[in-house]
């Protein structure tokens, strides 16, 4: 690890201006749990750690069931499932925050944080796509919202800018009769990063038969992770059950670009892609109809 100066940001616009003053050699410490790996590992370099835990914007966690969920980027995961009304209202994130890292981990590692690693296996990411969630983005030039399934522009890389970053996520109130899933495939336990991952999200019509709008994201099968556009609107009207999640998993395969490594083959990643979707679908069905008995 190189030798780098800390100091902890007591505003955002302290923060801001730490940054525009380092471009190419700060980095932001919420959680520090995928930070201090990396710097340690000398997979990046610092000369300047600027702590953001303590300003307010990033610590914000507040939901209703009109405002809907304001979750400031340093918010630890744990959060996020310990608030029963804020799982209830977001289950494909309380899905993902429940498997980043052990318990040690989650109460450290911030969804924001997960997000701006910009992995394309990201757990939270999906189930983030999925929710309609907006970055609140502030910088230099002022502030900024972007949606998640364009934050992410390559591997380990964002549409921040220089001096930007990352304030906090806005995840729109949650709606009746809809509910959401996120899973993923791990080859074993101790490996902690996902083969595929898919979320879902769905609101049924009132008989609850028949899925009247849909989201379906997937993660670790493309550079970055995906929405998948083409799945989702053809999801609007279609019955509930196991033909239509199935076709809808066949269509989301068709946006993955996976690459063969040492965790599974572009080919397996393919499969599990349709295994997944096909799952959570079902599961937020379950879940949407679950909810409204």
């Amino acid at each position: 690890m190189n030798t780098f100066d800390y100091t902890r940001a007591a505003s955002l616009d302290e923060a801001i201006s730490l940054l525009s003053a380092h471009p190419q050699g700060a980095m932001l410490l919420a959680g520090g749990t995928d930070l201090l790996v990396q710097l340690r590992e000398g997979l990046r370099r610092a000369e300047l750690v600027i702590d953001v835990k303590h300003i307010p914007e990033l610590s914000e966690l507040s939901f209703s069931n009109t405002d809907g969920l304001v979750l400031g980027a340093s918010v630890p995961c744990h959060a996020v499932y310990d608030r029963d009304d804020i799982a209830a209202a977001y289950p494909a994130l309380t899905d993902a925050a429940r498997i980043i890292g052990g318990w040690q981990i989650q109460n450290r590692a911030s969804i924001g944080g997960n997000l701006c690693n910009a992995s394309p296996a990201a757990d939270s990411i999906p189930a983030l796509i999925v929710h309609r969630a907006t970055c609140q983005i502030a910088g230099p030039s002022g502030s900024r919202e972007v949606l998640v399934e364009q934050f992410c522009t390559a591997p380990s890389r964002s549409v921040l800018q220089r001096g930007e970053l990352l304030v906090s996520l806005k995840l729109p109130a949650p709606e009746p009769r809809a509910a959401s899933c996120y899973q993923r495939f791990i080859p074993r336990n101790e490996m902690d990063i996902a083969v595929a991952g898919a979320g879902s999200w769905v609101r049924l019509d009132p008989s609850g038969q028949a899925i009247e709008q849909a989201r379906v994201a997937l993660a670790a099968v493309a550079p970055t992770p995906l929405f998948a556009e083409e799945a989702s609107s053809w999801l609007a009207g279609k019955p509930a059950n196991d033909e239509t999640y199935t076709q809808a998993g066949e269509l989301a395969r068709k946006v993955a670009r996976p690459i063969d490594d040492v965790r599974g083959t572009a080919e397996y990643r393919l499969h599990l892609t349709g295994v997944l979707v096909r799952r959570t679908l079902a599961e937020a069905v379950r879940r949407a109809r679950a909810a409204e008995t």
